[in-house]
């Protein structure tokens, strides 16, 4: 992908609509700035919404409050699972032409970009504030757990960097994020990114493919085989620690 193109997708992500006018289903978009994968995933998310008349509604989860409702680890907790996501999501970026650099910590605290995007009042500049915010982290390397950054980077993208971070950060605001994290893990969400269509969810970018396929009325997977493997019984269980 080319600068001219990337800087196209940051400025001008737009949300399709159905030429026939009938009312499109929302792709509802859960993600964490700190997932390199949820990065990759919504800079090719507005492309299939195009392709199958959907709209997209970004919605910021705090992913170390996932983890700990599913009693998960996080893949940069698990050395081997780091060593081969770090190559296969490299290959991904390359692959796709998505600029994707080392970030400056990793993990870090993603808190003050995900308040931000949570803002009410952001609502119709949502897209272009979450795009800045993935770029600065995973294409520029710069230090996003540090809200003085972070309000630089809003800034100079054209918005009032520290008046956000303020409001971001008043006890009006502050609760936002833990609420949609909460209502995330009760529909189910348990990892970023996970785009929710119609009631179904699709997670991690490699599952974009089935989304789309979903969205076509072409999924091959039947309501009969599903119900199948639902009813199949334990016979052994792991032992987990505590």
């Amino acid at each position: 992908m080319s600068d001219r193109a990337h800087t196209e997708i940051r400025d001008e992500i737009a949300f399709a609509r159905l030429d026939d006018g009938r009312a499109n289903a929302t792709l509802r978009f859960y993600f964490d700035f700190i997932s390199h994968n949820a990065y990759l995933a919504w800079i090719q998310l507005p492309a299939l919404a195009a392709r199958t008349g959907h709209t997209i509604e970004p919605i910021p989860v705090l992913f170390a409050g996932l983890l700990a409702a599913h009693g998960q680890l996080g893949p940069a907790e698990v050395p081997a699972k780091l060593r081969w996501m770090t190559r296969d999501v490299l290959r991904k970026a390359k692959r796709l032409g998505i600029p994707l650099k080392p970030p400056a910590f990793h993990p870090f605290n993603p808190l003050p970009t995900l308040r931000v995007a949570s803002l009410p009042a952001l609502a119709p500049e949502r897209a272009r504030v979450v795009t800045v915010l993935f770029e600065a982290t995973w294409a520029r390397s710069l230090t996003v757990g540090e809200p003085d950054v972070v309000a630089a980077v809003l800034t100079e993208a054209g918005f009032d960097g520290p008046a956000l971070l303020d409001e971001a950060n008043s006890p009006a605001h502050k609760g936002r994020l833990r609420e949609q994290t909460d209502a995330a893990i009760a529909r189910g969400v348990f990892g970023v990114p996970t785009v929710e269509a119609l009631g179904e969810l699709f997670w991690g970018f490699d599952d974009l493919a089935h989304l789309e396929a979903f969205l076509r009325g072409e999924d091959p997977l039947s309501a009969a085989e599903l119900e199948a493997w639902q009813h199949v019984p334990r016979a052994a269980e792991r032992k987990r620690p505590g």
